[in-house]
């Protein structure tokens, strides 16, 4: 991984534990999120982001006074506001998204495969992260699938689950799809369930770098033939056929990395893995150390120094720049699940590959409870527990309005 650099950003080795975090991105957005907008061009979905971020959990949004039946303590929950790049907002959806996928897991080894786009891609992507990003799903998964069809390799379907990440550790851009793929498929006749070859290995990696490189510079080709790419900022002189000609050629002599892990220890491993990954957000909250005047310090894991804590200081404005190149475009939808696990036809692939392995289905899910219920049973808290006293006593008594102007 390579990461970004940029102008201004300054960062220093640290080999001992850094401090625990003392800021959070909602202060950070809240100190600096205003002048950021006014001074800076930012798409209407990178707008909501700073906007419901700075929000989150005060009393623009509104909540409820809650009263301890046992003692009369009092408080205030403001709420939240659900966006799913604000770090105060995964760790609820995150549970409930853990227990619905444990129905899916089928008793069979899964693989971790991952394909990264080139660093030269990153000025594109900028002004054409939708079509991009969509190409690169459609890319990976039509890779995957023609190895996996062909009996050299599998000669069966797959069950697939993608996950977008746009981020390095640094903040830098770093376009890459997790999947998790299962170790076998069914075959075209639904009639056997047809397992790796070998239970360490999927398929061969540099193969797959090469047939992916050709699919997605072929679909940059037909993209900007049909008018649907936009050149922009960085990007701007590729809009001539001369330069265009040599960004394909330079990406087409580079190798493309693919990567792919040896299988999880179990199904409870992939969720583990799953859940932590299909609601990660470019940084998280624990990772965040301080914010000074005007600059922001975070640490992060440096990989190609055998995982070493550093910690970076970039200033404020660059380190908001950094963090709203991982807004995705509205609606655009960051887990996708392909082959076996596609949403059009999953419960009949899923009960045809139980009965081809001789296992019982899932139990059928419980009706639905209340929010109390379900926060301590997914997340095990007790938000109805008074933190005074330590009883479940606390209940409801008024209903806040929300304050617009109030982002305190």
């Amino acid at each position: 991984m390579s990461p970004c650099t940029h102008a201004g950003a300054a960062h220093a080795a640290v080999r001992q534990p850094p401090p625990r975090a003392t800021t959070s991105l909602a202060a950070i957005v809240r100190a600096h999120g205003s002048a950021y907008r006014v001074a800076h061009r930012i798409s209407s979905a990178q707008q909501a982001v700073l906007r419901d971020v700075a929000r989150c959990r005060t009393a623009a949004l509104g909540g409820q006074r809650e009263q301890c039946a046992n003692c009369g303590h009092s408080r205030i929950r403001y709420h939240s506001c659900r966006n799913r790049h604000c770090p105060q907002c995964q760790a609820l959806p995150q549970a409930k998204w853990r227990k619905a996928q444990r129905a899916l897991l089928l008793p069979v080894p899964y693989f971790h495969v991952v394909f990264t786009l080139p660093h030269a891609l990153n000025a594109l992507i900028r002004p054409n992260s939708r079509p991009l990003y969509a190409l690169l799903f459609e890319c990976v998964i039509a890779t995957l699938r023609e190895f996996a069809r062909d009996p050299r390799h599998l000669g069966a379907d797959p069950g697939m689950t993608a996950v977008l990440h746009t981020w390095g550790q640094r903040l830098d851009q770093h376009v890459h799809l997790h999947l998790i793929v299962t170790g076998g498929g069914l075959d075209a006749a639904r009639q056997h369930w047809v397992a790796c070859k070998r239970p360490d290995f999927l398929f061969p990696v540099r193969a797959m770098s090469k047939m992916f490189r050709g699919k997605f510079l072929a679909g940059l080709r037909r993209l900007r033939q049909q008018g649907k790419l936009t050149f922009a900022g960085a990007s701007t002189e590729l809009s001539t056929d001369g330069a265009w000609r040599l960004f394909l050629a330079t990406l087409r002599a580079r190798r493309w990395v693919v990567y792919a892990q040896p299988p999880f220890a179990g199904p409870d491993s992939v969720l583990d893995y799953l859940s932590r990954y299909t609601h990660r957000i470019a940084i998280s909250n624990e990772r965040l150390l301080a914010l000074n005047h005007d600059s922001v310090r975070f640490r992060y894991k440096d990989y190609a120094h055998g995982n070493a804590i550093k910690v970076m200081e970039l200033p404020a404005t660059e380190f908001l720049r950094r963090f709203l190149l991982h807004v995705v475009p509205r609606g655009f939808r960051r887990v996708r699940h392909y082959g076996l696990l596609a949403n059009c036809r999953r419960n009949k692939n899923l009960a045809r590959c139980r009965e081809l392995l001789a296992v019982a289905s899932p139990s059928p899910p419980p009706p639905a409870e209340p929010l109390a219920a379900s926060v301590r049973r997914l997340m095990d808290i007790d938000i109805a527990r008074c933190p005074k006293c330590g009883e479940a006593g606390m209940q409801v008594v008024e209903d806040l309005p929300p304050r617009p102007d109030d982002t305190s």
